[in-house]
């Protein structure tokens, strides 16, 4: 994949979990396959309405649709997942090494002023 076919998949992939019902279908599929009418139980829409939001989920890569006989269940894609977590991993990664370092400075800054606890304020009460 070229850099902006990648950023297109990306793109996709969060829009279509930025709708709270495809992420509850998206946690549900966790759990294993399902119909659509076993997805559309929980929600208070049509059937139909369900069935669009599998095809937006379909679209991003992040389910899949098998046969079985009369059945279709719909299956998650989660080898998708895992890239869209690696793709979030890697900027985590940095922010925990930046952090680290903060980490360092604020324990040797500690150290030199002879404060182990970080805490240069005393009270006595008398």
């Amino acid at each position: 994949m070229t850099v902006i076919s990648d950023d297109m998949a990306l793109d996709g992939a969060f829009m279509a979990l930025a709708d709270p019902v495809r992420r509850s279908i998206i946690a549900r599929l966790s759990r294993g396959p399902a119909t659509v009418n076993e997805l559309a139980e929980p929600f208070e829409i049509s059937k139909q309405a369900v069935s669009k939001h599998i095809q937006v989920l379909e679209q991003a890569e992040l389910v899949t649709r098998t046969r079985d006989a009369q059945r279709r269940p719909v299956h998650l894609n989660p080898a998708r997942l895992e890239a869209l977590t690696a793709w979030i991993d890697q900027y985590r990664l940095v922010r925990e090494g930046q952090f680290r370092s903060l980490d360092a400075v604020l324990r040797s800054s500690a150290a030199h002023s002879g404060d182990p606890s970080n805490g240069s304020q005393s009270t006595k009460e008398s």
